[in-house]
């Protein structure tokens, strides 16, 4: 029953009387357990979400005060016992900050086009340059794999990288770029 009409009460006055009852209650009892104001407002709105969809549902609570209590207290201790909370989490200014492995867009563009540069450059070395370089910094291998695959001797192998950089940079710096991929 409303007191002011004497007649019954339709669900959304019910709710709206009891948020402005019980809502600082319910706000203080979380806010006592976390110290914590935004995450107090959140389980007042969590408890009283879930007493509207009761009221939705047509089920009558005989004592909506202390029925908000004990939602807002399972609540409140819910959140003590998540892995969210426990494990702890970051602010966002502090994930922000972390680098995903994924380049930005802009730092894929320019990554792109450096090495279509560096393809264009190496396509006009000699084959013996663009062998051994591609051998070494396109297949990974390490100078003794290299030595192996050409049958030629690691010192060889050393002289002949060392020239084709010496020369792959020369050709790079006539193109402008001056600084490597």
């Amino acid at each position: 029953m409303c007191m002011k009409t004497k007649s019954p009460c339709a669900p959304q006055q019910v709710f709206e009387t009891l948020y402005q009852r019980h809502g600082r209650e319910l706000w203080a009892l979380a806010y006592a357990r976390w110290m914590d104001g935004d995450l107090a407002l959140d389980v007042v709105q969590e408890t009283f979400l879930r007493y509207w969809k009761q009221l939705q549902a047509g089920r009558e609570i005989l004592n909506p005060r202390g029925w908000l209590l004990r939602v807002a207290r399972n609540l409140v201790e819910d959140l003590a016992k998540s892995s969210f909370r426990r494990n702890g989490t970051q602010p966002p200014h502090v994930l922000n900050a972390v680098w995903g492995r994924e380049r930005l867009p802009l730092d894929h563009m320019e990554h792109e086009e450096a090495f279509a540069q560096l393809r264009e450059e190496l396509e006009k070395m000699p084959p013996h340059d663009r062998e051994i370089l591609t051998l070494r910094y396109g297949l990974d291998y390490d100078t003794h794999k290299i030595a192996d695959f050409l049958e030629i001797n690691r010192s060889a192998v050393h002289m002949r990288l060392s020239r084709a950089r010496q020369r792959l940079v020369r050709q790079l710096h006539a193109q402008g770029v001056t600084t490597a991929p």
